[in-house]
């Protein structure tokens, strides 16, 4: 019984390798391969942890028993439609993966909440120029995706002040925050949030979901935060958007292709911030006892913790 770690991504093996030690040390011992290099026998391979898997690869382990994300988004997996019958696929829920995202969020708000960048101008001018900034209280900022990531930024800018009004599928109740949900909810969520803050799991019902309908409704010289997929992006509506004035600013960690080109116009746009989706990679040291018992429970023949449902995507 063996676990594969595998991604199309280049240079994973000193993170690939971070993963194997935590892993080994885990109660009862993990055999563990790191693809391509050690894939040897695909019969023994029964668990594959996995970031963005090469093509073809997870339909061509045949005992495979579980498909494990190496993160909390798993659209890197469906998107391929030769997945094994029957296999799990499970999310990992990390608690510090959660903080780190969160930290991201809320420091995004704060930066474009203290109008950072005018000062980064100032600076740069060699102008003294203070200007007063409204209290968080008077600032509205809605959480796109309420699961663990969004509860807790929710939460800790609730804590900072802020007016925070959350939108989810389903209904969701969180304490002092706002809640929308549904499609009926959409319009009266943008049109409030000042500050979007995208946080919501890659289906086929949020592709492209911030697109120039969406920031029509958001309030004059509003901006998005996107720390989820690039894909909730249109990206010719948000330039559009951020050109014609409408939208004041954008700060993106995640993009339809990555690493995003160079000649894509998001580098050289004045209004946009891009981070190289790192708001939060998954700690081996945190998680990997998360993986080493799903790693069991699947050899035991039992359903692995935050499985997800197929039909939905997350």
């Amino acid at each position: 019984m063996t676990l594969l770690l595998a991604s199309s991504w280049g240079d994973m093996d000193p993170y690939f390798g971070k993963w194997r030690e935590m892993l080994v040390r885990q109660p009862g011992g993990i055999e563990v391969r790191l693809y391509p290099d050690e894939l040897g026998d695909v019969a023994d391979i029964t668990a594959a942890l996995v970031w963005d898997p090469p093509p073809g690869l997870l339909a061509g382990l045949p005992n495979l028993k579980l498909i494990q994300s190496l993160g909390m988004g798993v659209d890197h997996i469906f998107r391929h439609d030769d997945l094994p019958a029957g296999v799990p696929v499970a999310r990992l829920v990390d608690p510090d993966l959660v903080t780190r995202m969160s930290e991201y969020c809320v420091h995004s708000v704060l930066h474009y909440h203290r109008d950072a960048d005018r000062y980064d101008r100032d600076q740069a001018a060699k102008r003294w120029n203070p200007v007063s900034y409204p209290a968080a209280s008077t600032r509205r900022v809605g959480i796109m995706g309420v699961g663990a990531i969004g509860a807790d930024t929710a939460g800790k800018l609730k804590q900072l002040g802020f007016d925070v009004a959350g939108w989810s599928r389903t209904p969701k109740d969180l304490p002092g925050v706002v809640g929308f949900h549904g499609g009926e909810g959409f319009a009266g969520f943008m049109q409030r949030s000042e500050f979007v803050v995208c946080l919501l799991p890659l289906t086929a019902e949020t592709e492209g979901i911030l697109d120039a309908g969406a920031f029509d409704l958001m309030p004059f010289g509003g901006g998005i935060i996107n720390a989820a997929r690039g894909g909730h992006v249109v990206d010719a509506d948000l330039i559009a958007a951020l050109d014609s004035g409408k939208l004041g600013f954008a700060k993106l960690d995640v993009f339809r292709e990555e690493p995003l080109p160079k000649d894509h116009p998001f580098w050289s746009h004045p209004k946009i911030r891009i981070t190289p989706h790192n708001a939060g990679i998954t700690n081996p040291v945190t998680a990997a006892a998360e993986v080493a018992e799903n790693y069991r429970r699947a050899m035991r023949g039992e359903p692995p913790s935050n499985i997800v449902d197929p039909a939905r995507g997350y």
